[in-house]
């Protein structure tokens, strides 16, 4: 039996810790590696055409199976490229193993072509950066790396020079079990009595939720249910809390609809549970506030905290629920899903009337109508930008949707390779790109992975021909709306000339026809929707500090945000309400 070189045993060991694909672009110092994919069984290579796209698969992959995944980029200017992808996995905290291939080991600086220092450039966006410097070092740097990105969630890289990787591999004399899964966590004794004490001293309660819920949600109905206690939610925690919730009041922040800004300013005690909610100006100064999360450094970071509680969301609650008193009193909560209600009521008709006849398409609409016809368990990848408004505001889970984009990053062109990762994970299950024509056209080169692939993707293009989110921010700041505009094509022929399908839609009637018979598609398929560039969006509460760096207008052009089936949710939690 031949004896292995450094970067079979790289491959090897990638393949005992669960990595099933590599993304990445093939090129000199990456070869080996690439070759031992070839050979291995257990592993595929998976070529994309930009390494920026590499990582943002491998991020949503991992998103998606919760497991480590993988991408790699050749030297200098190759791995430089997955560094945006793998800045958005690592705020995501997707765990993800990145091969940064390097110059030849005895070149290292000494200015050789396409050095860069790798070990050095993603520190910021990656738990773990090392070099591998020799053979017999590359097996427990790999392991620790990938330790680092399972236990920590989020992002390590491996450097490693080509010529190490061609050289023999070290005898391994004992094998090495490797972290799969993170474990979950309680507080301390004394962290819970202080919470008990808290919620029991409080009348009005408020729990505002992030993705630090996923797997929570039966234990958080519960606690709201003897809390009588309102539920928002953050972007980031709307796929895993907001379905089958009837003490919803909807998001807060920039994106923010519904109830749930004055829930979390009207009450006596706001509990945050598994968020690191960004926008601190949308948080309130003169309440009570406890934050609950498994990674202390999000604690405090955003507001002051009244308690601090370091452990798992879900483990967390199981123990306190049981503990604090039943409270009887509704009439906090009752007030806020009438607030609700009613907000919802009153802008959902910004989008429904005449809208058969409005062209160019409401994008409320576009997304309202998507939304009734994806699959119960699609995967939807959300550009940044207005895309994110509309998802938030119309895409409805229900405990099977994933909804996935760079919610924290806030990265354009996103979309479309998320994509490709999540539907890599699943052939057979719907997975939907929501785009905006910037963001597409930024990285319209992952169309072609998706043909060479047959990934049936499909993308639904939101066309308004501009950089619509840029365009609220410098009608914010009182500028003049200067280099958004796009000059687009015909995507949908583009699509076709690629081999995929692709149709136009200019008419609202023509819509639910094209969406269909896109699904209906074997393969990847493009709806290339064009869209009104006025239709904008505004939060339910403004201030100039929430105003500052980010989009927000409060002119007559906007419109504040219909909300497509939550209206319908809203209503159904009304009826719980005891009349007088």
């Amino acid at each position: 039996m031949a004896k292995q070189n450094v970067a079979e045993q790289f491959v090897d060991i990638l393949v005992r810790a669960g990595v099933q694909r590599l993304y990445g672009v093939v090129g000199d110092s990456l070869n080996p590696v690439v070759d031992a994919v070839r050979r291995t069984p257990g592993i595929d290579w998976i070529h994309v055409r930009h390494e920026e796209a590499a990582a943002f698969a491998a991020g949503a992959e991992a998103q998606i199976t919760g497991r480590l995944a993988a991408c790699a980029g050749s030297c200098g200017p190759g791995n430089l490229h997955l560094i945006n992808g793998l800045y958005d996995a690592h705020r995501s905290m997707a765990p993800v193993l990145a091969l940064a291939s390097h110059i030849p080991s005895s070149e290292i600086g000494l200015g050789f072509f396409q050095e860069t220092h790798p070990d050095r450039l993603f520190t910021e966006c990656s738990h773990y950066s090392e070099l591998v410097s020799s053979p017999k070092q590359m097996p427990r740097l790999l392991r620790t790396a990938i330790q680092r990105a399972v236990g920590r969630g989020g992002v390590s890289v491996v450097s490693l020079p080509g010529d190490i990787a061609s050289e023999p591999a070290p005898k391994e004399a004992v094998e090495h079990d490797l972290v799969a899964t993170r474990p979950t966590a309680r507080p301390g004794d004394a962290e819970i009595d202080a919470l008990v004490r808290m919620i029991d001293a409080a009348d009005r309660v408020t729990l505002f939720c992030g993705s630090g819920t996923a797997g929570a949600h039966a234990e958080v109905m519960q606690f709201a249910e003897r809390l009588k206690a309102p539920v928002g939610h953050a972007l980031r925690g709307k796929e895993w809390i907001q379905y089958d919730n009837p003490f919803d009041v909807g998001m807060s922040g920039l994106l923010g609809y519904g109830a749930a800004y004055e829930a979390t300013h009207e009450c006596d005690l706001l509990l945050l549970l598994g968020t690191d909610f960004p926008y601190n100006a949308f948080l309130p100064d003169d309440v009570t506030i406890a934050q609950v999360d498994i990674r202390p450094e999000h604690l405090g970071r955003r507001s002051k905290l009244d308690l601090a509680i370091w452990g798992d969301v879900r483990e967390t609650l199981r123990c306190v629920t049981p503990r604090v008193r039943a409270k009887t009193d509704r009439r906090f909560l009752d007030k806020m899903l009438k607030r609700h209600a009613d907000a919802l009521e009153g802008v959902v008709k910004a989008y429904t009337r005449k809208v058969e006849k409005h062209v160019p398409i409401h994008p409320e609409y576009v997304a309202s109508v998507l939304d009734e016809l994806a699959d119960d368990d699609a995967v939807f990848t959300v550009d940044t930008g207005m895309c994110n408004v509309w998802a938030a505001r119309y895409i409805s889970p229900n405990g099977r949707r994933r909804i996935i984009g760079s919610f924290s990053h806030g990265s354009m062109a996103n979309a479309l390779p998320q994509a490709i990762g999540a539907q890599f994970v699943d052939r057979g299950r719907q997975v939907i790109s929501m785009s905006g024509d910037g963001g597409f056209a930024m990285l319209m080169g992952e169309f072609l992975t998706l043909v060479q692939h047959d990934l049936p993707v499909k993308i639904v293009l939101f066309n308004n021909s501009s950089l619509g989110m840029v365009e609220l921010e410098m009608l914010v700041a009182g500028l003049p709306s200067y280099g958004t505009t796009n000059h687009n094509p015909d995507f949908a022929a583009i699509a076709r000339a690629a081999g995929a399908y692709g149709v136009r839609v200019e008419k609202p009637k023509q819509l639910a026809g094209a969406l269909k018979d896109a699904f209906k598609h074997k393969g990847p398929a493009l709806v290339d929707v064009v869209t009104d560039p006025n239709a904008l969006s505004i939060p339910p509460k403004i201030s100039r500090e929430m105003v500052s760096g980010f989009a927000l207008s409060a002119g007559k052009i906007v419109l504040d945000g219909g909300v497509g089936r939550m209206l319908q949710m809203a209503r159904s939690n009304l009826r719980n309400v005891p009349r007088p």
